[in-house]
C-alpha cells in the first residue's frame, strides 16, 4: 500500500461507494418494477447473473482503481481478519471500518436517488428491502449465519490464495480479476440462501438508509436479522485467513 493513510482512508470510502452502487444498483435494476433489468418485482428478466455480475465488478473495478492505495478492503470483515493475524495495524482498524461503512451509506443513498421513480411503483416490501440489504428466506438466523460465515471464509480464503499465490504474484491486476470472478461465484453458488452480504459494511449501512430514509413502499427493515451479516462475515472472515495462514503461510 502507498500513500498517506488519508487517502487510504479516501479509497476505502470511494471503493465501497462503487462496491455497493454498482451491487446493490444491480439487485435493484433486477427486483424493481418497470426498470430495463426487469419489467417485474422479482427475477424474471434480469435474473441472479445480472445480481453476480454487478457485485463482480463492483469488487474489480476499486481494485483496480485503489489497490495500490489501501489494499482494497472495501468491507470489515477483511479489515478485521488482517488485523487479528497480524498483517494490518489495530490503529488503524476503526478509520478504516468508518469509512467503508460511510462509503456504503453514500452508495446506497446515490441507488435510491436513482431509481426512486422505481421504488414508488413496486409493492412488494420484499423486493424493495432486497435491493439495500440481506435476509434469511428459510426464516433462520442459524442457516444465514452458517452460510455468511463459510462464505466469508471461501472468499477471504481465496482472495489470500489469488493476492499471494505464486501463479499471481507478479500480476496483481490479474489477481483482482480472480477475486472479482470469485465474488460472482459466490452469489451464484452461495447466493440462495442469504443474498448474501459476505461483508457488513454492504448489509449495515444500506439497512440504516432503509431504516432512515422515507423509502416508498417500505416495510420492515428486519432489525432482527440484522447482526447476523456483521458478525458472522467477522468469524468466517478470521476463519478463513487462519486456515491459509496454516497450511501455506503469509
Amino acid at each position: 500500500m502507498t500513500g498517506s493513510w488519508e487517502a487510504r482512508y479516501a479509497a476505502e470510502f470511494f471503493g465501497t461507494l462503487i462496491l455497493v452502487l454498482l451491487g446493490n444498483g444491480a439487485v435493484a435494476n433486477a427486483f424493481l418494477k418497470n426498470t430495463t433489468g426487469n419489467d417485474d418485482p422479482g427475477l424474471a428478466n434480469g435474473g441472479w447473473l445480472l445480481v453476480a455480475s454487478g457485485y463482480g465488478l463492483g469488487v474489480i473495478l476499486p481494485a483496480m482503481m485503489f489497490g495500490s492505495i489501501s489494499g482494497n478492503h472495501l468491507n470489515p470483515a477483511i479489515t478485521i481478519g488482517q488485523a487479528v493475524i497480524g498483517i494490518f495495524p489495530w490503529a488503524h482498524v476503526a478509520p478504516y471500518l468508518i469509512w467503508q461503512f460511510l462509503g456504503a451509506i453514500a452508495g446506497q443513498c446515490l441507488i435510491l436517488a436513482l431509481y426512486w421513480p422505481h421504488y414508488r411503483q413496486t409493492t412488494d416490501n420484499e423486493a424493495v428491502l432486497g435491493t439495500f440489504a440481506t435476509s434469511d428466506h428459510a426464516n433462520s438466523q442459524l442457516n444465514g449465519f452458517v452460510t455468511e460465515m463459510v462464505g466469508t471464509a471461501v472468499l477471504i480464503f481465496g482472495a489470500m490464495g489469488l493476492y499471494r499465490g505464486m501463479f499471481f504474484h507478479q500480476n496483481i491486476d490479474i489477481a483482482n480479476i480472480g477475486v472479482g470472478l470469485l465474488i460472482a461465484a459466490m452469489v451464484i453458488s452461495l447466493g440462495g440462501p442469504t443474498g448474501p452480504a459476505l461483508n457488513p459494511a454492504r448489509d449495515l449501512g444500506p439497512r440504516l438508509v432503509h431504516a432512515l430514509f422515507p423509502v416508498p413502499n417500505k416495510g420492515s427493515s428486519h432489525w432482527e436479522y440484522s447482526w447476523v451479516p456483521v458478525v458472522a462475515p467477522i468469524v468466517g472472515a478470521v476463519i478463513g485467513i487462519w486456515i491459509y495462514k496454516i497450511f501455506f503461510g503469509l
